[in-house]
């Protein structure tokens, strides 16, 4: 393993972003490395958490997921969904500093800073003193100048045609 992680960004409207976190997720792990993949925003059971799940380098935590947009949620509801996002990245920070992971996944943690569900300037003092041992892997949408200056490596993934705006929804085995 490396001894000197790196930060990647998988960003834009493309399907793909968590797709590309999970292939680092199994190339890290089939060398024996440990990985810490987290999920924010997400609750719906899918087959690629299934499959990481059983991989024994591999640690799956997901934050509470959310039931509606946040443009949707009354004051109280978005405050509490703020809470537990904070609370589950502080949860990851304290695992990291107790046991630094080979590869950390955040998985659309863009998302929910770009939501104001998380505070960029936590995310960005985080990423500034990361283990020096742990890569990191940030997905989501609409990363913030200040983030992809952070990051080492930033893939960009574009839409140009999905199905779902035909109206075809997620597909057991392909979306989820």
């Amino acid at each position: 393993m490396v001894d000197t992680g790196l930060i990647h960004i998988y960003c834009g409207d493309g399907k793909g972003k968590t797709t590309a976190a999970i292939g680092l997720t199994v190339r890290c792990a089939g060398r024996g490395g440990q990985v810490l993949f987290c999920q924010f925003l997400k609750s719906r059971p899918t087959g690629e958490l299934n499959i990481l799940q059983t991989l024994p380098t591999v640690t799956v935590l997901r934050s509470h997921g959310m039931s509606k947009f946040t443009f949707q949620m009354t004051p109280a509801e978005l405050a509490e969904t703020k809470q537990r996002q904070e609370q589950f990245f502080k949860q990851i920070i304290e695992r990291c500093q107790h046991e630094p992971p080979h590869m950390l996944v955040l998985d659309e943690i863009l998302s929910a800073c770009k939501l104001h569900l998380l505070s960029e300037s936590d995310i960005l003092d985080f990423l500034h003193h990361k283990p020096a041992i742990s890569e990191i892997i940030l997905t989501g949408r609409d990363p913030s100048p200040a983030l992809l200056d952070t990051a080492d490596y930033v893939s960009e993934i574009c839409k140009r045609k999905h199905p779902y705006d035909r109206g075809i929804t997620a597909r057991l085995g392909i979306e989820e």
